[in-house]
């Protein structure tokens, strides 16, 4: 598993803007893929959990994409 993780670093290394992008529209075409394959009766616990992980993973990455810009801008402003 050690090794995986190590290529997907090495991976994202060589990556710019443009192929992060397609990953995240790769993986959202994936997540309504399934989402229209869930039965109905299971639909709405999906949404909540799915609700909750997004708002888990969105605030430390903006978190992150923020400090980035402060940095970037204290830097191009000394």
């Amino acid at each position: 598993m050690k090794d995986w993780f190590h290529y997907a670093d090495a991976y994202i290394k060589e990556c710019d803007w443009k192929d992060m992008a397609l990953i995240k529209i790769c993986l959202f075409s994936l997540g309504v893929f399934i989402g229209t394959l869930l039965p109905t009766r299971r639909k709405k616990c999906i949404l909540i959990i799915s609700s909750l992980v997004y708002v888990a993973s969105y605030i430390p990455i903006m978190t992150k994409f923020v400090k980035s810009i402060l940095s970037s801008r204290e830097k191009l402003f000394q």
